[in-house]
C-alpha cells in the first residue's frame, strides 16, 4: 500500500492525507461521502452491439444511495450462454445486473469477467455465485484481492451497509497471457496485460460485435487512476491501438467510443503526467510541490480531477524518481 500524497501547509497536508489515504487504499477508488443517489443513466442498459448490453456508470464516487454502481457494466448474450463483461460495484449492483439479464434471456450465465481489482468493477461478482459461472481474472488478480479484498469489503459495508456490499469472489479461471471463451456463435478473446493501470488488468475482444472491452485501461471523461505503472500503461495504450478494434467499451464514460481518439486523450493526460513529473524530479522539487503543479493543464478536461490527480502525481513520482 503506497503512502498518501502530501500537500503544503499542515492543515492542507492533513486534509489531503485523509483523502489520499482512502484513494490509495482503494487503488484509486475513493469511497467518499458524495451525494447519495444514482443518476438516471446509471440504471439504463444500451444495446451497443448485437446481443451486447452495457450500462453507463456516472462519474461520481460510491455513496449510500448509489450501491457503488459507478462503473460501466454489462453482458453479452451468445447462442450457448451469457458472459458478464463487468459485474458491478457491490452485491446490490450485481443483483440489479443479474435481474436485467433475466429480463432478456433465460440462457445460463456461464462466465463473469473481472477486469481488475478495484471494487467498482468486481464486487458485484457475489450476485452471480448461484449461477456457478467461471469467474475470469488476470493471473495476478487473486493476490491483489487477497491483499485488498477484505479491506474493500469492510469499507463498502461502512458506506453501503452489510446487506448491499457483498463478499470477495476470487477468479476460478486465471488468464496468464490470453484465453478464448466460446459462447457458441461468438468468441471472446481475453488478454492479460502487464502492469499498467493496475497489476491485474484484462481486456477482451468480442468477435460478434468487434468491440474491445478495455476495463479501466481506458477511461473517458473520468480522470484515470494510476495504481500500477505509468510507463507500462503508456506502452499498453500502444498495444490497444494495435488491436485492430475500431470501437471500444471503456471502464468509465460513454458505453461505446471510437478507440483511437479516446486513447489519444488518455495518452495526452498520462504523457503530461510523466513529462511534468520528470521535470519536477529533475528540478529537485518535493512531492508536495509536484502535486501542486504537475498536470494542472488537464484540469477541466476530466471529472474528479481534484480527487485523483494528486494521487496520480504521487504514484508517478515514486516510479519515475528511480529511472
Amino acid at each position: 500500500m503506497r503512502a498518501p500524497a502530501a500537500a503544503s501547509g499542515n492543515g492542507a497536508r492533513a486534509a489531503l492525507s485523509r483523502r489520499e489515504a482512502l484513494a490509495t487504499a482503494f487503488g484509486g477508488f475513493c469511497l467518499c461521502c458524495l451525494p447519495g443517489r444514482v443518476r438516471a443513466e446509471a440504471l439504463v442498459l444500451e444495446e451497443v452491439g448485437p446481443g451486447v448490453f452495457v450500462r453507463r456508470g456516472p462519474n461520481t464516487e460510491a455513496a449510500p444511495g448509489n450501491a457503488d454502481a459507478i462503473a460501466n457494466t454489462g453482458f453479452i448474450i451468445g447462442r450457448d450462454g451469457v458472459l458478464v463483461t463487468e459485474s458491478g460495484g457491490s452485491l446490490a449492483d450485481g443483483q440489479w445486473l443479474r435481474g436485467e439479464i433475466r429480463k432478456r434471456t433465460d440462457k445460463p450465465i456461464r462466465h463473469v469477467v473481472m477486469t481488475h481489482v478495484h471494487p467498482d468493477h468486481c464486487f458485484g461478482a457475489a450476485a452471480f455465485t448461484e449461477d456457478k459461472p467461471s469467474f475470469i481474472g488476470h493471473h495476478a488478480l487473486r493476490a491483489a484481492l487477497e491483499a485488498r479484498g477484505e479491506y474493500y469489503r469492510k469499507r463498502l459495508e461502512e458506506v453501503l451497509g452489510a446487506d448491499k456490499a457483498g463478499t470477495v469472489v476470487y477468479p476460478t479461471l486465471a488468464v496468464t497471457d490470453s484465453a478464448q471463451i466460446d459462447l457458441g456463435d461468438r468468441t471472446l478473446r481475453v488478454t492479460a496485460h502487464p502492469t499498467a493501470h493496475t497489476t491485474c488488468d484484462l481486456s477482451m475482444t468480442d468477435t460478434g460485435s468487434g468491440l474491445l472491452f478495455t476495463g479501466d485501461l481506458l477511461s473517458v471523461g473520468r480522470i484515470p487512476s494510476l495504481d500500477g505503472n505509468l510507463n507500462g500503461w503508456l506502452k499498453e495504450i500502444e498495444r490497444l491501438k494495435a488491436s485492430g478494434a475500431a470501437q471500444a467499451v471503456p471502464g468509465h464514460g460513454p458505453v461505446r467510443v471510437d478507440l483511437v481518439p479516446a486513447l489519444a486523450d488518455l495518452a495526452r493526460y498520462l504523457g503530461t503526467l510523466r513529462e511534468e513529473t520528470r521535470k519536477a524530479i529533475a528540478a529537485d522539487l518535493s512531492i508536495e510541490k509536484a502535486v501542486a503543479t504537475v498536470a494542472q493543464s488537464e484540469r477541466g478536461k476530466w471529472d474528479l480531477f481534484d480527487d485523483y490527480n494528486a494521487r496520480n502525481v504521487t504514484v508517478a513520482y515514486k516510479e519515475l524518481e528511480w529511472e
